[in-house]
């Protein structure tokens, strides 16, 4: 039977490509959106600031504290990518979640696993988003279109595995061509290029819609997900070693810390009151990827492992909470 072997858990936001220099003028576009989630409620951004003036988050905003952040960052991706070599593992599943880039509204499935032979990967940057930001040799961008190896057996059978485990899980073998045109998500190709330097270990890509209501998974609904899928790994008939790896998180668009810390210390404990108490309201925008974290605690939990966080870094941009909390952590 197959055997798990690691647990790896790493945000992805554009921030971790970004020269610090350029992160306070990547805020500026947070004081130009009109909604913002925080504590399970929206703010315009005037609100929001007001709402969080006493916390001094301006003192989080010099050039001196952004380049330290920046730097723990890459300290944090480095680590946890010698962990990922020294493990060599055979096959990883990666846990992530689609920003309208394959899926839209017409088509928005809860969970979707792809089973087809291989993924593209095709370098994003320029243009209005927030990749217009970024510097593509921070990002280990590839230079070109780059075709990464999936496992169609491992993912046919998890599909197989989490119906009979009464989960209507959605497939696919061939990526909508969508916004991105057919290419992976930056939730999966943040790992092929941080991690992987661009030769991929095969993988099975587990997209999880943590984003867009009204069907988005709740935390429990993710944890047990995440505990289906590893007695799924553990039951395949093969002698492969395979990582779990989840994308994204910690909070963001705006930072929580009070909640982050809480998860932590849930991922860390294997405490799930911890993890599963906060109402589905406070999982939104960003936040909501914490929910990748949380299935993949269930899935580590079939094994008996729990998180060793390699750093939590709040990388803030505005004066009202605007960032990224970047969390690090793994399952070894």
């Amino acid at each position: 039977m197959a055997e798990i072997v690691l647990g790896m858990a790493s945000s992805h936001a554009p921030q971790l490509e970004m020269v610090p220099e350029r992160w306070r003028e990547y805020g500026d576009r947070s004081r130009t959106q009109n909604e913002h989630w925080y504590n399970g409620k929206t703010y315009d951004y005037g609100e929001l600031a007001e709402l969080r003036a006493s916390e001094n988050i301006e003192k989080e905003l010099g050039e001196a504290t952004f380049s330290k952040r920046f730097d723990a960052c890459q300290t944090a991706i480095a680590h946890i990518g010698e962990t990922y070599n020294k493990v060599n593992p055979d096959v990883c599943v990666i846990l992530g979640d689609d920003q309208h880039e394959l899926f839209q509204d017409d088509h928005m499935p809860g969970f979707a696993i792809y089973h087809g032979e291989s993924v593209e990967d095709m370098p994003r940057g320029g243009g209005p988003g927030p990749y217009s930001f970024t510097d593509a040799t921070i990002g280990n961008r590839p230079s070109g279109s780059t075709m990464q190896p999936t496992d169609a057996e491992l993912g046919l059978h998890i599909i197989e595995s989490l119906v009979a485990d009464e989960f209507d899980v959605a497939r696919s073998n061939k990526l909508p061509v969508s916004r991105s045109e057919g290419h992976i998500g930056h939730a999966f190709y943040f790992f092929y290029r941080r991690l992987m330097d661009n030769k991929a270990t095969p993988s099975v890509p587990v997209m999880v819609n943590t984003y867009y209501p009204p069907n988005a998974p709740t935390a429990t609904r993710c944890y047990k997900f995440g505990q289906a899928i590893g007695r799924a790994i553990q039951n395949w008939d093969t002698n492969k070693r395979v990582a779990i790896m989840a994308s994204g998180g910690l909070s963001h668009t705006v930072i929580e810390e009070e909640m982050d810390h809480q998860i932590i210390e849930g991922l860390k404990s294997g405490d799930t009151t911890k993890l599963l108490e906060y109402p589905d309201e406070r999982f939104r925008a960003g936040t909501s990827e914490i929910k990748n974290w949380i299935a993949l605690a269930g899935a580590m939990s079939v094994v008996g492992s729990t998180m060793n966080l390699v750093d939590y870094v709040p990388c803030y941009r505005t004066e009202a909470g605007n960032g990224c909390a970047m969390g690090f952590g793994e399952w070894v």
